[in-house]
């Protein structure tokens, strides 16, 4: 949680409080603050759209925010990753400047955060394949065109997000403005390998019996045939986290996971959803990510982007660079964001903004822009 240090305020003033004014100097409590961002983040002008809700995808109750000051600009899903990882509760981290651009639409996928919690997980599980996934996503575009009156969107696929937005990049190009990657799976099985061989390395280099000794116990990593025993990814991406293959210069998610008790978005419950549903989904969905494999895609019909952090050990971006070279789109760009591992969103907020409004947004030929 944030903490904010007040100095040089007078004894006296402090023990002259009232007790409903010592009750205001302690700050205000998380309910009060989830309010304080939600008024901050609203949408205010008249052109705007600002909507929260389930909608009906795939058969069931699936959770959406459409959120942008001018109807009139393109629409931008995001495609979260994971599995299970809804980025809807940090939205409130990066979301507002890309709503001047963009409409924006974060999707919670069946089985994660607030579409977890409308669900019987009973019934979500024998549902839980990358297909429907892939089939749910390509619903939720013709929903978002149809309702809003586009001809095309911009889909932005992040982590296990990505994997879903090259489905749609190869199955509907023609709906897309642009597919957007961000850490961009391409081939999990060789990502995971140079993911393993760096953490060891660290490891090893920092002297960390502990670390060394866990990661040699999952040797060989993935298996021999390619896949990731749930086990054996934890272990991995616990010590990977450690030396910031995941958000760079940090040890741990704990930052982000404390600036999810406040999102504006989410309750309580909600948050908790989180770990519900990424414990539902991971056994079911990791044996697909283990084996995407993008590498004998030379060609897609709609412009690529790829936003890349150069200290990415999650999926690592050397494997979406060497892919991106011999890939043939109508147009494509590749970005590297040097101060980034997997979470550029919150690494490099500035950046992203940026680069969306580059590469992006003049692809949108028929889109007006409500800011110039």
């Amino acid at each position: 949680m944030l903490k904010f240090l007040a100095a040089g305020l007078a004894l006296s003033i402090a023990m002259a409080a009232t007790p409903a004014t010592a009750a205001q100097a302690s700050g205000p409590s998380t309910a009060d603050a989830r309010a304080m961002l939600g008024a901050i983040d609203r949408i205010a002008t008249p052109e705007g759209v600002d909507v929260s809700q389930a909608v009906e995808i795939g058969g069931i109750k699936q959770w959406i925010t459409v959120r942008g000051k001018d109807r009139r600009n393109p629409i931008l899903l995001l495609v979260h990753g994971g599995p299970a990882a809804p980025d809807m509760p940090l939205r409130w981290l990066f979301e507002g400047p890309w709503t001047d651009y963009f409409t924006v639409v974060q999707w919670d996928q069946r089985g994660a955060g607030k579409t977890m919690a409308i669900n019987d997980p009973a019934a979500i599980a024998p549902t839980l394949t990358e297909e429907r996934i892939v089939a749910d996503a390509e619903e939720l575009v013709t929903y978002l065109r149809r309702t809003y009156g586009k001809d095309k969107i911009f889909v932005m696929g992040h982590s296990w997000g990505s994997l879903i937005g090259m489905r749609l990049a190869q199955q509907i190009p023609d709906q897309l403005y642009a597919y957007i990657g961000v850490g961009q799976i391409i081939d999990t099985r060789r990502s995971e390998k140079l993911s393993y061989d760096w953490v060891l390395e660290q490891a090893q280099r920092d002297h960390n019996a502990k670390a060394v000794a866990e990661l040699e116990s999952i040797a060989p990593y993935p298996e021999t045939d390619g896949t990731l025993p749930l086990d054996k990814i934890n272990i991995e991406r616990k010590w990977s986290v450690h030396y910031g293959g995941l958000s760079y210069g940090h040890d741990s998610y704990a930052y982000l996971s404390d600036a999810q008790a406040l999102s504006p978005d989410y309750s309580a419950a909600d948050v908790a959803a989180i770990d519900a549903g990424s414990a539902l989904s991971l056994p079911r969905l990791l044996p697909a990510m283990a084996r995407a494999d993008f590498t004998a895609v030379d060609h897609l019909d709609c412009p690529v982007i790829l936003f890349e952090g150069r200290h990415d050990y999650t999926t690592v971006s050397a494997v979406a660079d060497a892919w991106f070279r011999r890939l043939q789109a109508p147009d494509k760009h590749f970005v590297w964001f040097e101060n980034s591992a997997h979470m550029m969103f919150e690494e490099e907020p500035g950046k992203v903004l940026v680069s969306l409004v580059r590469y992006a947004l003049p692809l949108a030929k028929g889109a007006a822009s409500g800011r110039s």
